[in-house]
């Protein structure tokens, strides 16, 4: 293999709740000189001994010189210094400067490029929860070159998402998934990272599921709120229409939602950006995992492979969450403003609304009817809508909020003690934390976390007496 030149470059990387400083080695190709410009206004104390901090869960701090022995003193680099990895030579400059100057052929939709700082963000942010999958072992066994790989063709464009991997889930009911290569969803961070903050300071309050601190926990506890404000602490009867998207995903079009993000995408280069994740068609190249015959339990209409190419967004990755919230923006802004809603609520494509009068909704659902065709091409499930009482027990994110009561939906509990009982022994204490989080989310949850326990206990395993934590079982 030819020699690499070496190119030392200071970035700020946030990595587990901790800003660190770190030199991070960049292996570059066959260069005259590898010179640039490098901004010392602040001096960095903190150096890294290898890149391979960047991979592993905590960063050291060290020294480059210091692992290869060096015996001369590094040379102090002041504010506009020059620096060379080939000489030991400065050049005092009358200017700062983060980056070469623009060549003639730099086009306007490099303008808003991006740092090395933000990919290696969005590639922290990216393995968080896909550390031990095998697409992201293979990208970090060549991080660096991966990364800079990747830097290049999104800069100079040639960048194409590559292929992902279908598969089937069967709980709670069977539906098709599209995972994204691992080089794709850190660009799918990287594209959110920057875009998203615009839509969010426009998104209402009331709008849940992707969005930082708008999960489960906050979807169910505001419902239950605005049930208390409507009803005046359950003093007067108070109904609810509950709604929900007929295929959702697989019949986004994702034209409207190309309009939509062209109105705050300001930026050329961000916005090609977005039209290249957003466009892409996974069908065109992609591998089926698992069981052939698993597919044929998806009804065909709620198949992305069944849909025209302008419709549908896969499900799984980041930037169709994000998309989907987008587009349905468009809905809670005339659910607020135009059918006059006080209290509403939406997570991804379920949706409530509460009145002290089923007329009213009656009416607001004819509106929201003749509206969804209309604008974004969209109808709703008649068979999923519900209009009735508050008090009769409202079902929303896993949660039923009753009269002075909220607990875990029952089949979510009854899945929880099958599971506990038939998984295999290393799944159980994992898996039963997991569900005493999940259950202690609701305020009525001391019953059913009982329940739980005791499907543990029976496994060996030990409880706390408050039924919130599992033990590991002592070998």
């Amino acid at each position: 293999m030819a020699p690499f030149r070496t190119l030392a470059r200071f970035i700020r990387v946030k990595a587990n709740m901790t800003e660190r400083s770190f030199n991070l080695v960049v292996p570059l190709a066959h260069e005259a000189t590898a010179m640039r410009i490098a901004d010392t206004t602040q001096q960095c104390l903190d150096w890294s001994g290898a890149v391979t901090p960047l991979i592993g869960a905590s960063l050291r701090r060290g020294d480059v010189d210091s692992t290869i022995k060096r015996s001369t003193p590094r040379t102090p680099t002041m504010p506009g210094t020059r620096t060379s990895t080939t000489a030991t030579r400065t050049t005092i400059t009358s200017r700062t400067k983060a980056a070469p100057a623009l060549s003639a052929g730099y086009t306007e939709r490099h303008h808003a490029a991006f740092s090395f700082q933000d990919l290696v963000e969005a590639y922290l942010d990216c393995r968080r929860a896909k550390r031990n999958t095998p697409s992201a072992l293979l990208f970090e066994q060549d991080l660096e070159r991966n990364l800079c790989q990747l830097r290049d063709e999104l800069i100079d464009g040639s960048y194409r998402p590559g292929r992902s991997i279908c598969f089937v889930v069967t709980r709670p009911k069977a539906r098709e998934v599209w995972a994204a290569d691992f080089r794709d969803r850190v660009v799918h961070h990287l594209l959110y990272n920057k875009i998203s903050p615009r839509f969010y300071a426009a998104f209402i309050a009331d709008s849940c599921a992707c969005i930082p601190g708008r999960g489960t926990m906050y979807a169910a506890q505001r419902l239950e709120a605005k049930i208390r404000s409507a009803s005046e602490n359950w003093s007067k009867p108070v109904f609810y229409l509950k709604c929900d998207h007929a295929n959702f995903f697989v019949a986004i079009d994702k034209n409207i939602v190309l309009t939509l993000l062209t109105a705050r995408v300001t930026e050329p280069w961000w916005m090609a950006l977005a039209t290249t994740v957003l466009m892409h068609d996974p069908r065109q190249n992609y591998e089926l995992r698992g069981a052939p015959e698993l597919l044929e339990r998806v009804p065909p209409h709620k198949r992305l492979t069944n849909q025209p190419a302008h419709l549908g967004l896969p499900i799984g990755n980041l930037s169709s969450q994000f998309f989907a919230n987008v587009y349905l923006d468009v809905l809670d802004q005339h659910i607020k403003h135009q059918v006059g809603a006080k209290h509403y609520i939406r997570y991804v494509d379920d949706f409530i609304l509460l009145h002290e009068s089923p007329q009213w909704l009656n009416a607001a659902l004819a509106n929201i009817n003749e509206f969804l065709p209309r604008v974004l091409h969209a109808r709703l499930n008649p068979s999923k809508t519900i209009l009735q009482r508050v008090d009769r027990g409202v079902d929303f994110v896993g949660t039923v909020i009753k009269p002075w009561c909220a607990r875990t939906r029952r089949r979510t509990l009854r899945e929880a003690v099958s599971r506990i009982a038939t998984m295999s022994a290393d799944q159980i204490f994992t898996s039963s934390n997991s569900y005493f989080g999940l259950l202690r989310q609701a305020a009525k949850s001391h019953a059913d976390r009982a329940t739980v326990a005791r499907a543990v206990l029976r496994r060996g395993h030990c409880v706390n007496q408050a039924f919130t934590k599992t033990y590991r079982k002592s070998k």
